[in-house]
């Protein structure tokens, strides 16, 4: 129990859960509302990230106001889903991406037209 505690916290939680068959519908739905990365505005290579991992709180999957669209592209140098949504190591969580996502966005808006 106290490994499996301190996996969840660390974010290397094994997943137990499995996805809800309503997960591509779901994915699918934000990505029409969603269309463009959080961080960098992109548009290709997207992922409907969960901003409260699915792995350990599975009762959100679904839940609209926990997902957040992040890319995989490449576009100016960065993997937004890797660097923004795990910290650059897919087995951590970021508790600030929401944060870090505005923050960040708006500092490549003002370099792109300044």
């Amino acid at each position: 129990m106290i490994s499996r505690i301190l996996d969840i916290i660390s974010g290397k939680s094994p997943m137990k859960a499995s996805r809800s068959g309503h997960w591509s519908s779901i994915r699918k739905e934000h990505l029409k509302l969603h269309p463009k990365c959080a961080v960098c505005d992109g548009d290709r290579d997207l992922n409907v990230h969960h901003i409260k991992a699915f792995h350990t709180h599975p009762e959100l999957e679904l839940d609209p106001n926990n997902l957040i669209t992040l890319c995989e592209s490449g576009e100016r140098g960065i993997n937004c889903h890797l660097l923004f949504g795990h910290l650059g190591d897919f087995r951590n969580i970021n508790p600030e991406v929401e944060k870090d996502t505005l923050i960040w966005n708006a500092k490549l808006k003002e370099k792109h037209f300044a």
